[in-house]
């Protein structure tokens, strides 16, 4: 059976930097930093009093009254970035088979916010269940792509990924596989999370897995830097249109770049520690470019999880110096999360977006906050510190972890017909 060759025709983002793509990518280039004090909720008596929040957001710019109280934040985040990239795409009015278009959205989480108000209200009540009818809708991990399908007229497969930190790249790698396998013409896909809540900013504090550094939070985000200590929370999302090449051409859609590879691994190893070798991370990048018939000199760039973590951000380049070998060396490699924060099922698709624009634009995003060498990381490697580098990029490859030990990687190459 020939694959389908599968393009990406739309691009769509709401991140802490910017509420469009424009915006996100200029930001990213600049080097700009999302991280601030906590405005969502009171942080007086939380360890972490800061995250990377959307600036001024408000639900009513985009819906009415009515769909705000049905809709969790984590869903209009998804909304929003879906609504660009169908609009930036031209699905919207081409003439299209909308049977033949799906809508595969992740959440790493879901309505978290819903269910802490749902739940709280029960408690400080009587006992009494009086809950609010959309509760159930509003939280579900899965309600985003129902939203999205509905109010574009996608009848397509509909679904979404759940595995944590690399539930969006997972819904990534879903979509190019039932496109080049010809079960679809194109895909809206992507993920979305609003997690900085009282519950969510509580949970990771008490796993020790978010920083502390309230005296300076433009600077907590600080991937492969001696003193890191923790990932900064982030919310937003980000969209994509997957589309098969033939059918992108014959609506004269315009192309981003072309998907190239996919591949996935488990750790088998942690609930949430990665593996000390970096096995997992290893074996989907490897995957990744067998599956694209890719050698590793074919790459440039590498958008790595680069979360701040201790553990991850030593794990993550020596998996990369073993698959890589020498050229490793030759690969500029960033973390977007010194910029962003981490989105947790949102993560896989913002940075998937900038990974193929370093490819459209041939320009690498800076990885920012880096102020002493670790000595446990290979610092030989070109992490992409303090400022954006212009370089020809053909192929970029990005990374995607999530507790559990769910890995996966995508590549975008240069769209030559």
């Amino acid at each position: 059976m020939e694959l389908k060759r599968v393009v990406v025709t739309g691009l769509g983002a709401i991140t802490p930097i910017g509420k469009n793509v424009s915006d996100y990518w200029d930001g990213l280039i600049r080097g700009e930093n999302g991280a601030a004090p906590i405005t969502h909720f009171d942080t007086s008596k939380h360890k972490t009093k800061f995250a990377c929040e959307i600036k001024a957001y408000d639900a009513r710019e985009y819906f009415d009254r009515k769909e705000v109280r049905k809709v969790d934040a984590y869903a209009q985040y998804g909304i929003i970035a879906a609504d660009e990239a169908v609009k930036d795409s031209g699905l919207d009015t081409a003439d299209v088979d909308k049977n033949r278009i799906g809508v595969i959205w992740a959440s790493g989480i879901g309505g978290l916010g819903t269910f802490h108000d749902e739940i709280s209200a029960f408690a400080l009540g009587d006992g009494t269940p009086r809950i609010n009818p959309f509760f159930i809708p509003k939280m579900i991990a899965d309600i985003a792509a129902g939203h999205i399908s509905i109010i574009h007229g996608f009848r397509g497969p509909n679904f979404a990924t759940v595995s944590a930190c690399a539930s969006s790249a997972n819904a990534l790698c879903d979509s190019y596989n039932y496109i080049r396998l010809g079960k679809a013409d194109a895909f809206i896909t992507g993920g979305s999370e609003a997690a900085v809540t009282n519950v969510g900013v509580g949970g990771f504090n008490a796993m020790h897995a978010i920083s502390t550094r309230n005296d300076d939070p433009k600077t907590a985000s600080r991937p492969f830097d001696k003193d890191r200590d923790g990932f900064v929370m982030g919310e937003g999302g980000g969209g994509l249109v997957f589309e098969e090449l033939e059918h992108a051409l014959a609506r004269g859609a315009k192309i981003y770049a072309e998907v190239a590879g996919a591949g996935l691994s488990g750790d088998a190893f942690h609930m949430t520690a990665p593996h000390p070798d970096g096995l997992g991370a290893y074996l989907c990048m490897k995957a990744a470019l067998e599956d694209a018939g890719m050698t590793t000199a074919d790459i440039q760039h590498i958008n790595t999880h680069g979360t701040s973590t201790p553990v991850g951000d030593v794990i993550e380049p020596k998996a990369i110096v073993n698959l890589f070998g020498e050229h490793a060396y030759n690969i500029n490699i960033n973390s977007t999360k010194s910029m962003v924060g981490h989105l947790l099922g949102g993560a896989g698709a913002v940075e998937a977006i900038a990974a193929l624009l370093a490819v459209k634009n041939d320009i690498i995003p800076p990885t920012i906050n880096h102020f002493t060498d670790d000595p446990e990381i290979d610092n030989k490697l070109n992490f992409t510190f303090h400022k954006a580098q212009k370089r020809t990029v053909h192929a970029a490859l990005s990374n995607t972890f999530g507790f559990g030990g769910h890995n996966a990687s995508i590549i975008f190459k240069k769209f030559i017909q």
